[in-house]
């Protein structure tokens, strides 16, 4: 446990370093930023996204978020980015924010993501579908006119299924996600934001194979990211753009400082609509 902690806090302190100098330079968003999951051993990869955000009441207390995702990703071997078909994510969520500075929210998602072999050529191999429920509880700091510091926890089920809904490996795993996000307010013109974020992810899973049993909780991943984020021009659009280092436990890619993604997302905001 010792060792798994000091291997955190030693990737957390290079990690944040090289994303402070890359909020000075790219790219993210905030009100209904969309990150990307993790697509597995690899060197690169990319995620694009196209949500629909919609305000549920008049006050702005109680918000929705549906998205569909497609991810790309490169083989061990190579540094090309869209090579693979990564993942498919079909995802709703619903956002209270029911005290000041508090929020918590809930949702479903559904994802389809093929597997490869471990060696060259790297050919698909299998299917894996995975339907994921979560909670999540976050708390916003306000640091000053432009900053903000917002840390959240969020509690997962996942549920695996091969393609053809058959018991795969992996039975299902709980999964917790503790995530830090500094944002500072650019400019009032078109909601410009930045922001950096660290999430750890820790989780326990329930096999079948080789034998039913439950596997150790422990730490897992950290995901290091730094977004711009912009509101497209008398448009009902919003735009985020960035960069997320995504590094896996005892995984090739860590050796190499982990796999290095670029994500955009298009988010389409609605306004409430009373029905009367």
């Amino acid at each position: 446990m010792k060792k798994e902690i000091t291997f955190a806090i030693m990737y957390m302190k290079e990690k944040i370093i090289i994303g402070l100098f890359l909020l000075g330079l790219a790219n993210n968003l905030l009100y209904a930023q969309i990150s990307p999951p993790g697509l597995g051993d690899a060197n690169t990869a990319f995620w694009s996204a196209f949500g629909v955000k919609r305000q549920l009441d008049s006050l702005g207390k109680k918000q929705s978020l549906s998205y569909i995702a497609l991810g790309r990703k490169s083989s061990p071997d190579n540094y090309n980015p869209v090579s693979k078909q990564a993942i498919i994510v079909l995802n709703h969520e619903v956002y209270h924010s029911f005290a000041p500075n508090q929020q918590y929210s809930y949702a479903v998602s559904y994802r389809r993501q093929p597997k490869y072999e471990s060696s060259a050529p790297y050919e698909k191999e299998a299917t894996e579908q995975e339907f994921r429920i979560y909670g999540r509880y976050a708390y916003t700091f306000s640091l000053g006119r432009r900053w903000k510091l917002k840390n959240t926890v969020r509690q997962e089920f996942r549920k695996f299924f091969d393609a053809d809904f058959r018991k795969t490996e992996e039975n299902f795993q709980l999964r917790t996600r503790v995530k830090s996000q500094l944002t500072y307010n650019l400019s009032k013109k078109n909601n410009q934001k930045l922001a950096l974020s660290a999430e750890g992810l820790f989780s326990a899973s329930y096999l079948n194979e080789p034998e039913q049993k439950w596997t150790p909780f422990g730490y897992r991943e950290m995901r290091i990211g730094a977004y711009y984020m912009f509101s497209i021009p008398h448009s009902p659009f919003s735009v985020d753009i960035g960069y997320v280092n995504d590094l896996i436990r005892g995984s090739r890619s860590v050796k190499k400082g982990g796999v290095h993604y670029l994500a955009a997302g298009l988010i389409w905001n609605l306004p409430f609509k009373d029905g009367k």
